[in-house]
């Protein structure tokens, strides 16, 4: 009799922990990393026993992870190169995104003020959005004969597009009552937009984050594919074609998407802060973040001080 109440004991606890595993939120996340590596080995198991070099075709991820300590190009670190080529491409792909996000407001906002402004820009924006990123960058290369502004003007595009329509949806979200209540409190355009539309339009215009900002780390590696220079895309192409070690090609890939998958995690961990009142627990997260500018601050206030007090001294000496 006591076996079986310990037994559904232990079934109902197991049970509970469950329910609570399901109910965080990256549960679901690791759920598919683990399934995604699994697959990945059971195929890689497959080729290593196929081919004879597994790794041109589909290596082991632990034989990638390896290679970041012990593969090099010539005298220098494989990994250490593959770095320095990410961080040129994301600097790229950040001014281009900065760029797409002040223009894509800016129209948002005009859009939703001038009715006549969306009827003639919102189809040049889906005709944009159709025409594929490796067909516009030779377009915009050949106006503007420049690589770099090429590479920032595709990161910018798209960006511009997810947000613009996003946060025109915010716009158009907002409750007719709330614009009349500000209406009828005497209330300007600026007003209202400041006081209610904007806030209100906030997470619309993070939903657009979330989705530019992969978008334009992968179009800055895909269009420096077609170009020369230091870049991830670059060098992507360079260890496809056999110019150095395939396990580079492997680790640019893994790079990439982390990269990708980090970006838009990066935007979701903003939208908490700024906007704690979309997610249950997101308060700790910016009560900490305040609390932390707090500190800095306060140490900072303190550093000040004591640099005034040698100052004084030093004068007084």
């Amino acid at each position: 009799m006591e076996g079986s109440i310990n037994k559904i004991k232990t079934e109902s606890k197991v049970k509970v922990f469950i329910g609570k595993l399901k109910k965080r939120r990256n549960f679901s996340l690791c759920v598919w990393l683990i399934g995604f590596a699994i697959v990945w080995e059971i195929i890689a198991f497959y080729v290593q026993f196929s081919f004879r070099t597994p790794e041109n075709y589909l290596p082991h991820i632990y034989d990638v992870i390896i290679s970041i300590f012990t593969v090099k190009n010539g005298s220098d670190w494989g990994f250490g190169i593959v770095l320095q080529s990410a961080g040129i491409t994301i600097s790229r792909a950040l001014l281009g995104f900065a760029i797409g996000i002040v223009l894509g407001y800016v129209l948002a906002l005009l859009m939703d003020l001038i009715g006549a402004v969306e009827k003639v820009a919102f189809p040049f924006l889906m005709l944009i959005q159709m025409i594929p990123i490796l067909g516009l960058a030779p377009i915009i290369f050949a106006m503007t004969n420049n690589v770099d502004v090429t590479r920032i003007t595709i990161a910018a595009i798209l960006t511009f597009y997810p947000i613009s329509t996003n946060v025109l949806a915010g716009f158009k979200a907002v409750e007719s009552e709330k614009r009349d209540l500000m209406k009828i409190c005497a209330a300007n355009k600026f007003t209202i937009y400041r006081k209610t539309m904007i806030p209100s339009a906030m997470p619309y215009l993070f939903t657009g984050l979330k989705i530019a900002a992969p978008l334009a780390i992968t179009a800055a590696i895909l269009v420096d594919t077609l170009q020369g220079g230091e870049s991830l895309g670059c060098l992507l192409s360079q260890s496809l074609k056999g110019g150095m070690s395939r396990y580079i090609f492997w680790q640019i890939v893994f790079l990439s998407a982390f990269i990708g998958i980090g970006s838009g995690g990066l935007m979701g961990l903003i939208e908490r802060i700024v906007c704690p009142y979309k997610y249950k627990g997101s308060q700790k997260i910016r009560k900490l973040f305040l609390k932390f500018i707090r500190l800095f601050k306060k140490k900072k206030d303190i550093e000040c001080v004591v640099i005034d007090d040698e100052a004084t001294q030093i004068n007084e000496a």
